[in-house]
């Protein structure tokens, strides 16, 4: 297993907007990279759940096991996961992780630590420290941002994941532009004006309705935050 993926962000909403978008099985898919469908089992406690990650050819599937608190110090909240899957094409093995629901004068520190075996058999490894796990950390901060758009402004997924995609293609076609413009108008003054279009597609911060992992923070900054709970030890195994 390798460094534990963490992200933080304050989300200035009711407590019970967060716990249900973040616990309802309908919600958490759309604001979360790292599912395409979450199925609860009825009835069980801890909750039972099956899992997808939809892929152009493939879908990953898994199963899980979740527990949801909300009673501690200072209306505090948490939340404790263990997955699994046997898919081999999976990147992502066996894991467990957890989010905290900290009220503070930001609002709530929203936060979320877990950690994983990698899969992929002995390439596994390699490939999650250099690709996988910085992947999933990029994922997981844009989604955090995603959820606080919603939670407090209303600002529904599929509407932030459609602003993203717009302000990314934007930015590309700048850069884009200032490559044409070195190849096609050679002059003085246009390495300079492809120079600062290029910059300012790179530099300019995005609307605040565009989803941003840089809004998160990704190193703990204390122990507790970085701790799980104490509710994950006990938690079953998925089946």
């Amino acid at each position: 297993m390798g460094k534990q993926v963490y992200v933080e962000i304050p989300v200035r909403a009711p407590m019970d907007r967060l716990w249900d978008l973040t616990q309802d099985p309908s919600n958490h898919p759309r604001w979360d990279l790292r599912f395409s469908a979450i199925i609860p089992a009825p009835g069980t406690l801890p909750q039972e759940f099956r899992y997808e990650f939809r892929l152009p050819l493939h879908t990953i599937h898994g199963t899980g096991t979740s527990l949801g608190t909300r009673t501690g110090k200072q209306e505090q909240a948490t939340s404790v996961l263990k997955f699994t899957t046997w898919d081999v094409l999976s990147p992502i093995g066996p894991g467990a992780g957890y989010w905290r629901y900290i009220p503070g004068p930001e609002g709530i520190r929203f936060i979320t630590g877990y950690d994983y075996t990698p899969g992929w058999a002995g390439i596994g490894p390699r490939l999650d420290r250099l690709l996988i796990r910085p992947a999933l950390g990029w994922a997981t901060a844009w989604s955090f941002d995603r959820l606080r758009l919603w939670a407090e402004e209303d600002v529904a997924p599929e509407r932030a994941r459609s602003a993203w995609l717009a302000d990314a293609g934007l930015r590309a076609a700048a850069v884009a532009g200032a490559v044409c413009l070195l190849r096609r108008r050679p002059g003085a003054g246009t390495p300079v004006v492809a120079a600062l279009v290029a910059a300012a597609a790179f530099l300019l911060p995005p609307a605040r309705n565009v989803p941003r992992a840089a809004r998160c923070r990704r190193q703990a900054p204390d122990r507790h935050a970085s701790s799980p709970p104490a509710s994950l030890v006990t938690l079953p195994e998925p089946v």
